[in-house]
């Protein structure tokens, strides 16, 4: 018996009843509607990889839903990924990395205990299956406490378990690369905001501070420089790295611009019209950055130029 979904006879030749099992936690459900490895036997002359349909308790669960024709969603569990992961990705030309948990505790030994071996031993996987390109998101923290305009010169001084971890991936593939060759681009991000950020971020906190009434926002006291760059731009700079297929290196990606959180936090205030008022100096400076740093944009500037 299937676990995805039943195939039930009718009176009527040729004609079935698929019966749905939604699988389902305290986040919603999901159903599979159509899956071409459960209904092989029926001989369907349409390619249909799958279909789903999802149910989300809360707002934010699913931020969006993939549109396009030629795209397909493959879902599994990458600490435990299947040995054909590559052939159920549809062995694609590139891939860009995004995944790793445990945000924003960047202090977690899981890290490097858990999260370092899992996704090296994913991506080289992949490698070995013939992936040519990989796009993996890195992190600012990578820099340390090292303070100013940071450019991909500067060595590597993590001071987190996630920083660590994150140069440390970036050592493993390059060993890996000089081995069994590929093109790797490492993209530094610094700070994103946006659309489907944590809501433990700082800009779903105001927001939400605002909505509820609140006259204060507690905080630290602002004067921290920062390079904050909104996630739809980080996104196309990670899309136009991974069509460059180029052996990319280092790349940070950035604003290059630095400003007080502050200032950042005032001009959301203003731009969104709400009343609340910042309460500075609430909370001490995070102990695991510099006071003021920010990326150095050039390498990327060119690249995205030559991409263009």
């Amino acid at each position: 018996m299937s676990t995805r979904l039943d195939i039930l006879d009718t009176p009527f030749s040729g004609l079935k009843v698929l019966q749905r099992k939604p699988i389902g936690d305290s986040r919603g459900y999901l159903e599979r509607l159509f899956c071409s490895e459960e209904l092989q036997a029926l001989d369907s002359y349409k390619h249909i990889a799958q279909i789903n349909h999802t149910l989300t308790a809360s707002r934010g669960t699913v931020v969006k839903t993939l549109g396009h024709s030629r795209c397909s969603i493959v879902q599994f569990d990458l600490h435990n990924a299947p040995p054909n992961a590559f052939e159920l990705m549809g062995r694609p030309d590139v891939l860009i990395h995004l995944a790793w948990s445990g945000l924003p505790n960047y202090k977690s030994l899981h890290h490097f205990e858990q999260e370092l071996p899992a996704q090296y031993r994913f991506l080289k996987s992949l490698v070995e299956s013939g992936l040519q390109t990989i796009v993996v998101a890195g992190t600012c923290f990578e820099y340390g406490m090292q303070s100013g305009s940071l450019s991909e010169g500067f060595t590597a001084h993590p001071n987190n378990p996630y920083g660590f971890a994150k140069d440390a991936l970036r050592c493993q593939l390059e060993y890996l690369k000089a081995a069994r060759p590929f093109q790797l681009a490492w993209a530094r991000l610094f700070y994103l905001y946006g659309e489907g950020q944590s809501e433990s971020s700082l800009l779903p906190q105001l927001r939400r501070a605002a909505e509820r009434g609140d006259q204060l926002f507690n905080m630290s006291g602002g004067e921290q420089l920062r390079d904050y760059l909104p996630v739809a731009e980080a996104a196309r700079h990670l899309v136009s790295l991974a069509l460059a297929e180029k052996d990319i290196g280092v790349v940070n990606v950035c604003s290059g611009i630095p400003i007080s959180v502050r200032k950042l936090m005032e001009g959301w205030i203003k731009e969104n019209g709400w009343s609340i008022r910042l309460n500075l100096g609430y909370y001490p400076y995070p102990d695991y950055e510099p006071m003021a740093f920010w990326g150095d944009p050039q390498k990327l500037s060119s690249l995205i130029g030559e991409a263009t």
